[in-house]
């Protein structure tokens, strides 16, 4: 008895989701596979990916362009937010299994399936954001996940593939699993699996060496409207365009990557390597826009928002009522976060040098040291007595 009847299959052209076809049909009754491959700027070759998955078994082989839908909708919302998991990753490849997960079941309700399946293994934390947002945006629709079912090794999965006709994919020389998008790329498991190994330098391909960068420094004039990205040195550009051109020129001074161990979903630890040069960057020139705009008590209490806001991505609660709750709050704060901010790359490093804003609420008149100083000095003195005295009272009843 099938699971299933007909099925869409996220895919991506590797083996794993590659042997899910003939898995889903031969080992658990699915009649029809459709598969679904999404364009978010990885770069593969999304032809060749078509014709694999009908050599494979597939009735059908979807390729979406969703890259603009990718960064409008998904990479500004959390620009907007800061979001950094555990204050360090910005949620690169996390930001994109949410769309996937939409695509998934936009697919199935119109090609009429019952389901929807996906090659996540049972250790990661895509599984989790698949399925959790997939029965967020369907409650109703069986998700399948033969990879974190079938226990078969890497060789016995492609194995199994061989007896199905399925080609038996070159052996890689690089031990690296790699996944890509425009935002970035992540790079883990064989010699990184040691938190004390040194990443290779082969690994990395938007990011240049240090000793490769120029020995000039160059500056970037970021232009955001309503904490939106638009502009790259005054010239207006669409979302995936601005995403891809920050990330050449960023790339090219080294900037962008990130070493860290960081806490998996499911509990376990992993060693990650990250390049994610125009998110980075962009992220740090948004919350400094922020702080030449905002108040302080709005400026401290989004910090909180912000890291719940990055948990909730990675966990996969996107389509969450949390989630919905916090973009109003942001949506609030970002009224008048509209300006340019000057980066300056050099070396493996951004830093702001300058920020401008029309809603700027930094006044020169009170913060200057010179003659032109505006501040009433007298009102310090009693601003300081009122200030100070629940810790005076409190000192004076507890040191007596």
């Amino acid at each position: 008895m099938g699971r299933a009847n007909r099925v869409v299959l996220a895919y991506s052209g590797g083996v794993d989701t590659t042997v899910c076809i003939p898995y889903l049909k031969q080992e658990w009754g699915v009649n029809e596979v459709i598969t679904l491959a999404a364009d978010l700027g990885q770069g593969d070759e999304l032809g060749p990916i078509q014709e694999k998955a009908l050599r494979s078994g597939a009735i059908e082989s979807l390729v979406v362009d969703a890259k603009e839908t990718f960064v409008k909708d998904y990479a500004f919302p959390a620009i907007r937010a800061n979001a950094l998991y555990e204050n360090r990753y910005p949620l690169s490849t996390a930001l994109a299994r949410p769309l996937i997960a939409k695509l998934l079941v936009d697919a199935a309700e119109k090609y009429g399936a019952d389901a929807v399946a996906h090659g996540c293994t049972g250790k990661g934390n895509d599984q989790v954001r698949f399925d959790v947002g997939i029965m967020a945006l369907n409650p109703k629709i069986k998700v399948l996940a033969p990879a974190r079912e079938w226990g078969m090794s890497r060789e016995q999965t492609i194995a199994y593939g061989e007896k199905f006709g399925l080609e038996s994919p070159v052996k890689k020389s690089s031990p690296f699993s790699i996944d890509r998008n425009l935002l970035g790329r992540s790079i883990e498991a064989g010699p990184l699996e040691d938190p004390m190994t040194e990443p290779p330098e082969e690994i990395y391909l938007m990011t240049k060496a240090i000793a490769d960068t120029p020995n000039e420094p160059e500056y970037v004039d970021i232009g955001f409207e309503k904490g939106y990205p638009v502009s790259l040195n005054g010239q207006t550009l669409d979302p995936v365009s601005l995403i891809s051109q920050l990330n050449e020129v960023t790339g090219k001074h080294g900037v962008g990557r990130l070493d860290m161990i960081e806490n998996r979903v499911v509990g376990i630890k992993s060693r990650e390597i990250y390049e994610a040069p125009a998110l980075l960057v962009l992220i740090d020139a948004h919350r400094d826009l922020e702080s030449l705009t905002l108040t302080g008590d709005v400026t401290h209490y989004k910090r909180g928002i912000e890291e719940t806001y990055g948990q909730l991505i990675y966990q996969g609660l996107w389509y969450s009522p949390l989630k919905e709750a916090l973009d109003a709050f942001i949506d609030k704060t970002q009224e008048r976060v509209t300006g340019t901010v000057r980066v300056k790359l050099f070396k493996g490093t951004a830093k702001v040098v300058g920020r401008k804003s029309d809603y700027s609420i930094y006044e020169p008149d009170l913060a200057t040291y010179g003659e032109d100083d505006q501040f009433d000095h007298r009102a310090a003195e009693g601003f300081i007595y009122v200030w100070g005295l629940p810790t005076k009272v409190w000192s004076s009843k507890t040191r007596g």
